[in-house]
């Protein structure tokens, strides 16, 4: 397989996507921040000292999913045509975090929808860190892709 991110004297490059066509493309990504019980609660109940905990992640997760392009080297900026996150609360510790990041061009959203889970994930321990710093952040994954030449992709449930 060959390494698209380097030339023929094997330093860094951004792909020329230039000649591709541009196609709908969608990306979900998953991950969790797993806490005490206690701090899940206070997070239902709305009493965190600094706020509504999911809200603040949420934009978190949608800014840094349009600024994916400044934080990881090699990705091109893209003009997201949708970015959305959904919190699911699981009793009785933890917080699931899903993106959807969608964009019709010449390049995928894969990185933009994992960016934005990482990101509202950092955000989560943020706003909770000092009742809980036992929080671990965890299991983040592209869990579905549409569009591009790759074709489409399903991650398979783990058993």
């Amino acid at each position: 397989m060959e390494l698209t991110h380097f030339d023929k004297e094997g330093r860094a490059r951004m792909v020329d996507v230039g000649a591709k066509a541009d196609t709908d493309r969608v990306a979900v990504a998953r991950g969790k921040v797993i806490m005490q019980a206690e701090t899940l609660r206070r997070i239902r109940s709305g009493q965190i000292d600094k706020g509504d905990v999911l809200a603040v992640a949420q934009v978190a997760g949608i800014m840094a999913a349009k600024q994916t392009s400044a934080l990881i080297p090699m990705c091109h900026p893209l003009l997201l045509t949708e970015a959305s996150l959904k919190f699911h609360l699981l009793e009785p510790d933890e917080v699931e975090i899903e993106a959807v990041v969608k964009v019709n061009g010449k390049t995928g959203v894969e990185m933009e929808a994992l960016t934005a889970v990482s990101v509202a994930a950092l955000t989560i321990y943020d706003m909770c860190k000092a009742i809980d710093k036992t929080m671990t952040i965890g299991e983040i994954y592209l869990a579905e892709k549409r569009g591009g030449k790759s074709g489409d992709f399903i991650r398979e449930p783990r058993p």
